[in-house]
């Protein structure tokens, strides 16, 4: 398997990126899309996992105009009373993130990966962690021939109040969308799950929409205190599922 650390054309600048490619193919190719923490071995290693399967994945850092990773202190990740600390850091960053940056951030991501050796021609998935899943939402509404099915877990904010709620631009997807949410995370609460439930039926898209109990918001990554080992097994079958059907 061929693993880089290249760097990524992005919209305002240059994003620092995991690559990962199996031997032969070409494969279908897999965006990750990290949490706020950014690239660490965490992401290289679910990376891997996914190009064992036999899919290219490529794994920007999404907060490429804060600097390079680590933007954190990775050793605060595993300490609840750090946790304030690090997105206290982060959160400017997150929030200077819209829907115009990450789309066209997108464009530039999904141009070089499809170049990129061992890569197949075609439409990619996303799977998205934390404001990654809400993000990848984001860019299957803007890129519907482009993306042909996301996954977002633990993904945060995806109906809210605000005019560029993400749930208000579904009616654009024509792929497959997966939702699994974590039944103790503020940023995703049974109602906003609910509003993003109907405007998914009302559009008619084909989705899947589940709520794992006793996972906390973070659920799938094993280097932080939101780790919750039934969650992150339970996220790498309906995220393999997923792949398979849409492969």
């Amino acid at each position: 398997m061929r693993k880089e650390k290249p760097d990524v054309p992005a919209a305002d600048g240059t994003a620092d990126a995991y690559l990962a490619v199996p031997d032969g193919g070409p494969h279908p190719g897999v965006l990750l899309f990290p949490d706020a923490f950014g690239l660490r071995p965490r992401i290289e290693e679910m990376a891997d996992r996914i190009a064992e399967a036999g899919y290219a994945v490529l794994a920007p850092n999404l907060l490429y105009r804060g600097g390079r990773t680590p933007l954190v202190d990775l050793a605060a990740l595993e300490d609840p009373e750090r946790r304030g600390e690090v997105f206290g850091k982060l959160m400017p960053l997150i929030e200077a993130l819209d829907t115009d940056a990450i789309t066209r951030d997108a464009e530039k991501y999904l141009d070089w990966f499809a170049a990129q050796d061992g890569v197949a021609e075609g439409p990619v998935v996303i799977t998205g962690y934390c404001m990654g899943g809400t993000n990848a939402l984001r860019v299957i509404e803007a890129f519907p021939d482009r993306v042909k099915a996301i996954a977002s877990f633990h993904g945060g904010r995806l109906a809210t109040d605000q005019p560029d709620s993400p749930h208000l631009r579904v009616g654009s997807i024509t792929g497959e969308v997966y939702f699994g949410h974590a039944d103790q995370d503020p940023s995703a609460t049974a109602e906003q799950i609910k509003a993003l439930e109907h405007a998914l039926d009302e559009a008619g898209v084909t989705y899947r929409s589940e709520v794992y109990e006793g996972a906390s918001h973070g659920f799938t990554m094993s280097d932080t205190a939101a780790y919750h080992a039934d969650g992150e097994k339970r996220h790498w079958e309906n995220l393999f599922g997923l792949l398979e059907r849409v492969r």
